[in-house]
């Protein structure tokens, strides 16, 4: 590549003003000169070419040289106006070239937080206009929330709406305690059934209630047909049923004297 011939890598597809293609086109020196002056000499690579911006300016690039940004260019922009016998540095900037390592596309916190993420102290507000939620002044087809607003005097600022409600249901129904998972997979019995199972009030519990046994999903939302091995009404017995339990203390053990 000629550094001294820019207009041999010229790519650009813009009509320069008349007069003005050989002044912009030539003003690679000056762009190298201004990237030298704002980074350094030894910042400054290979020259790559230029390009028209409009008829009155063009890029110059050269390959950058610094730490970290492998494959980037310094775009140098220039201009020059009708008649004008030299051009004048526009703008010196770092640009990604077609090789270059690019960061992951920034996404805003509230979409990157999972559930899991809270931590005590944190504060975590809901999104603005939250679909799940509705003024605590309206009725949100929950009989259990309405009339306790009611009763309270409009209660919450804000209450769980139906597509809150429903949201969440879906989630619970897919979720570690609902019929689906491998736990409510192994056994028969399920927990609408169960002495442990303590049915939520208003809409949801209908499907959902509490679990309330220490020893199985204690203190979680479960669906009404999930099911595990401490239901309520689970056999009486020891040991495994699929094996026959026994007492070794009542193994005799015999001496042998062999001689």
């Amino acid at each position: 590549m000629d550094a001294m011939n820019p207009t041999a890598t010229h790519d650009g597809d813009t009509t320069p003003a008349p007069g003005l293609d050989a002044v912009l086109s030539s003003a690679a020196d000056r762009a190298r000169a201004a990237v030298v002056e704002f980074s350094g000499e030894d910042t400054v690579g290979d020259y790559l070419g230029f390009s028209y911006d409009d008829a009155t300016a063009a890029t110059h690039r050269f390959l950058a040289k610094l730490p970290g940004y492998q494959g980037w260019q310094w775009a140098v922009v220039v201009a020059a106006h009708p008649g004008a016998d030299h051009a004048t540095i526009s703008e010196v900037v770092l640009i990604p070239g077609p090789t270059a390592l690019l960061a992951p596309r920034w996404v805003p916190w509230q979409e990157r937080i999972r559930p899991g993420d809270l931590s005590p102290g944190d504060l975590l507000a809901p999104t603005r206009d939250d679909p799940r939620l509705a003024p605590g002044y309206t009725a949100t087809g929950d009989p259990a929330i309405d009339d306790t607003a009611v009763e309270v005097g409009f209660g919450r600022r804000q209450v769980l709406g139906e597509w809150g409600r429903a949201e969440a249901a879906q989630r619970w129904h897919d979720g570690e305690y609902g019929p689906q998972s491998a736990m409510a997979r192994s056994t028969r019995r399920l927990c609408r059934d169960c002495a442990f199972y303590l049915p939520l009030s208003g809409a949801l519990g209908v499907m959902f209630g509490v679990c309330a046994n220490e020893l199985s999903a204690d203190g979680h939302v479960v669906d009404a047909e999930y099911g595990c091995g401490a239901h309520s009404d689970a056999p009486q017995g020891g040991g495994t049923p699929r094996y026959d339990p026994y007492d070794d203390g009542v193994l005799d053990i015999v001496e042998t004297d062999e001689s």
